[in-house]
């Protein structure tokens, strides 16, 4: 089972692009599908498939020579991932890893360049997409080195926080400590501390946000 032209339509690559020309796009796609835990993209590989995340979270990382994490995005249904390995000569500058069950469709490089070709809005698109991923990355490191520990997890608590086709994704302690640059007992403080003061409610199960404006205020985002 491949993707429909109703589906691809929506992605963000293929927005804006007549449906009769998208109607002959799925037969270059591919489906393939992850367990939880398993890697999608090692760093250093030179794999040129662009992925579409169908179903399912993918983590998004880098790991240095001691084994520290330094997740840079948590990709959603939707979404693409591997964007600069298929637009540039190196190989793939971070790892991907599924963290649940995942269902992902890719395309060729070889199959997706002449679709840019011949199609200026997808290749519009692709640049777009391109340009926010490295406005994330300025935002990541904005966030790593002006940011106090409390409002990287506050920005993180907002961004992860509503519920997927799947229902609600909730990030260990030990991710979240990976997206912010610290230690998970560190995160855990943070947690705690912003649960006594009425910002969020810790669950078994979630995590449970009742007050939305100071959270964003902590993140820097009202």
């Amino acid at each position: 089972m491949t993707i429909s032209a109703d589906s691809l339509g929506k992605l963000r690559y293929f927005t804006g692009v007549e449906y009769d020309r998208l109607s002959s796009l799925p037969q270059l796609f591919n489906q393939r599908s992850f367990l939880k835990g398993q890697t999608i993209v090692s760093e250093g590989d030179h794999e040129k498939n662009l992925h579409f995340v169908n179903s399912g979270v993918v983590k998004v990382f880098k790991t240095s020579s001691e084994g520290k994490e330094q997740i840079i995005k948590i990709v959603r249904p939707g979404e693409s991932f591997n964007d600069i390995t298929v637009f540039s000569s190196g190989p793939s500058p971070y790892s991907v890893q599924a963290l649940g069950n995942t269902i992902v469709y890719w395309i060729h490089k070889d199959n997706l360049i002449p679709v840019m070709e011949k199609n200026w809005r997808v290749a519009q698109n692709a640049f777009e997409v391109v340009a926010g991923q490295a406005r994330l990355l300025l935002s990541l490191i904005e966030d790593l080195s002006f940011k106090n520990v409390t409002g990287r997890v506050a920005k993180i608590l907002l961004q992860t926080s509503p519920p997927g086709p799947d229902g609600f994704q909730r990030l260990t302690q030990y991710e979240m400590a990976a997206m912010a640059g610290t230690a998970r007992e560190v995160v855990g403080r943070s947690l705690k501390n912003l649960e006594e003061i009425g910002a969020i409610k810790l669950e078994r199960h979630r995590i449970v946000i009742t007050n939305k404006e100071y959270l964003n205020q902590l993140a820097g985002l009202s």
